[in-house]
């Protein structure tokens, strides 16, 4: 009897090990979330720096670009920002180091943010609530895959408002190739393309009518490309339910937030967290809430 056999028929043991793994994914999805925004950052300067220079040879200006460090997912090895003292193995592991260290550095003292263990956390537990949805199936891989990339991008909007194309075009097209597959998420080839064409050309639509209107850009290419994920993953049926998820979200976090919080009216907010806050209950719940909504809502 392999180890799945055994998870197939242990519904907690599946859950246990995929909240295990949770918690180890969202170590490196804090990696992911502080450095590749930089790493982008990087290559758009460089990129500008050299365009710049090509123009300026005709004013005879030669000034040199300048070279980066070697900085990507991997490279440099985990260290502390402030006394750049690496991080030794007992003190990375998801969590339980934190709490040991009482949210410090262990060598110069300075506080580490709480959303380290934050993220760690609700990686896991979401984890653990996708393998309890889908259990010990082919379906959960994938599946987790979704949910740790919308984790990646719900901080990385958050932080920078910023959705990058390195993960939403390749999950996009991963949605796409998986309703080929016995590894997607029951979502027909058909449907697939529908949603992701549906999804980025609904936000797309609205966007244009907001700016001939206002003159203004209520929203960013990167939630149009989120939403035609949704749906490339989910079909098209699920759209609609994730637009109203995702606005409700987004007006009652927007509503607090300026309540208690003291949040300014006039910054502009990321719509990328609430989508893929709505993205999840629909991976969740979406059969539940649309069967819902056709008995009680439209009578059927």
């Amino acid at each position: 009897m392999t180890i799945l056999d055994i998870m197939a028929e242990s519904a907690p043991l599946t859950i246990a090990l995929a909240t295990l793994l949770g918690l180890l994914v969202g170590s490196f999805l804090n990696v992911v979330i502080y450095r590749l925004p930089l790493m982008l950052q990087r290559e758009w300067q460089q990129q500008c720096l050299e365009f710049l220079q090509c123009d300026a040879k005709s004013l005879k200006v030669e000034d040199p670009i300048p070279e980066h460090k070697t900085f990507n997912l991997l490279k440099p090895d985990s260290h502390c920002p402030v006394c750049k003292n690496p991080v030794k193995p007992w003190q990375n592991i998801p969590v339980i180091s934190y709490l040991l260290m009482k949210g410090r550095c262990g060598h110069c003292k300075t506080r580490i943010h709480w959303r380290y263990p934050v993220v760690e956390l609700c990686t896991a537990l979401l984890s653990g609530l996708v393998a309890w949805k889908f259990g010990a199936t082919p379906v959960t891989i994938s599946a987790l895959i979704l949910l740790w990339s919308l984790v990646t991008l719900t901080v990385i909007d958050i932080d920078h408002q910023l959705l990058p194309d390195n993960i939403t075009l390749p999950l996009l097209w991963l949605g796409l190739l998986l309703s080929l597959s016995d590894y997607g998420l029951g979502t027909t080839p058909t449907d697939a393309l529908l949603g992701a064409t549906v999804g980025y050309m609904s936000l797309w639509s609205i966007y244009w009518v907001f700016k001939l209107l206002t003159g203004r850009e209520g929203m960013g290419y990167g939630d149009f490309k989120l939403l035609a994920v949704l749906g490339a993953w989910m079909g098209w049926q699920q759209l609609l339910g994730i637009i109203i998820l995702s606005s409700l979200a987004g007006a009652i976090i927007g509503i607090v937030l300026t309540i208690v919080a003291g949040r300014d009216k006039n910054i502009p907010m990321s719509f990328g967290p609430y989508l893929a806050i709505a993205g999840f209950i629909a991976l969740i719940w979406g059969d539940t809430i649309n069967a819902w909504y056709m008995v009680t809502v439209a009578g059927q």
